[in-house]
């Protein structure tokens, strides 16, 4: 063998030790964050064990442990995420939408995305602060008298009271602030969804007198779909967990009341008016409520904070699974 080939064979083994090292410190690392995972996992299920039941679910909270329940944080969350989601949806989606489809190439447009790359990496705190300073505090010096609206459903008449400014520490307030910082992820998600569809189902679609708003509708979008709605579940998973915007906006750590008073089905049966006051009620949120239950002295909180802390890891795990299931639904329709 000459000695150009021996000394590629040399470099050769030595490139495969390298790669086999690299392999193996991957594996480690995977399998050490995996660890430590487990053993958080299994202290707050150990910590939980014997407080999770439908007592704790349905309870509000309490000055004595075992009577402390979770059902205004969790009422309260849901409505976050709800009202959440039908603000930053339309927003983002449709952002993303012209920024990919409409805008033209120019600096405008270079720095609206600069400044969304940017905006994406603000720290949650930030949001909070620009939340308390508008949505809380600014809107105070805008005085509008509430109007009432009646509304006949034929079996019942609803007043809804058109609120005026400020929104204070309510609902409303936090579900703007969160849609403010989930909005940048929402709009990158949405504008890597639109990417990734290939020119040609555009140019085939044009080829066939399609126009441009009709290409986006029934041939982009349907196909962007799952990496937006991925994008979006993801990003309301990140705001669903969010501690510190809530904190900044003033909102309450104890309530003995759901938002609108709204617990079931069939309060809002009993009063429709419910789903209007909502939004504008006072509330609290599973991880301000977890937060509250950490920092008191008595041991027997830190029990009820790892009941609380399993129900919203359900929650984020629900919201998870939901993506992957969408995104595995619409892409196997997908046929291009």
């Amino acid at each position: 063998m000459s000695s150009t080939a021996k000394s590629f064979q040399e470099t050769l083994a030595a490139r495969h030790r390298k790669g086999w090292w690299f392999e193996w410190l991957c594996l480690g690392s995977t399998l050490f964050g995996i660890a430590v995972l487990v053993v958080l996992l299994s202290g707050i299920v150990w910590q939980a064990f014997g407080w999770l039941d439908w007592q704790f679910l349905s309870s509000y909270d309490s000055r004595f442990p075992e009577k402390a329940g979770i059902l205004a944080a969790l009422w309260g969350s849901v409505w976050l995420i709800l009202l959440t989601a039908l603000i930053s949806i339309p927003i983002g989606v449709g952002a993303a939408l012209y920024l990919e489809e409409y805008a033209k190439a120019n600096w405008l447009t270079r720095i609206i995305q600069v400044n969304l790359s940017n905006l994406a990496g603000v720290p949650s705190i930030v949001y909070g602060i620009l939340g308390l300073t508008a949505f809380v505090r600014m809107f105070g010096l805008i005085r509008v008298p509430p109007a009432i609206v009646v509304i006949s459903l034929g079996f019942t008449t609803v007043e809804i009271p058109l609120p005026g400014l400020p929104f204070d520490r309510t609902v409303m307030s936090g579900a703007l602030t969160l849609s403010l910082l989930i909005l940048p992820v929402v709009i990158v998600a949405s504008q890597e969804a639109l990417r990734a569809i290939p020119s040609s189902l555009r140019d085939a679609s044009y080829a066939l007198g399609a126009t441009e708003w009709q290409t986006i509708r029934h041939q982009v979008l349907p196909a962007a779909l799952p990496g937006i709605l991925t994008g979006v579940i993801l990003a309301l998973s990140r705001a669903i967990g969010e501690t510190a915007p809530l904190v900044m906006i003033g909102a309450l750590t104890y309530l003995a009341f759901t938002p609108g008073g709204i617990e079931g089905p069939g309060d809002i049966l009993a009063d429709p008016q419910s789903l209007v006051r909502a939004p504008f009620d006072s509330f609290t949120a599973l991880p301000l409520q977890i937060f509250n239950w950490v920092s008191r002295p008595e041991p027997a909180y830190q029990h009820v904070a790892a009941a609380g802390i399993l129900v919203l890891l359900v929650l984020l795990l629900t919201m998870n699974a939901t993506a992957i299931f969408i995104r595995h639904r619409f892409r196997s329709r997908t046929r291009w």
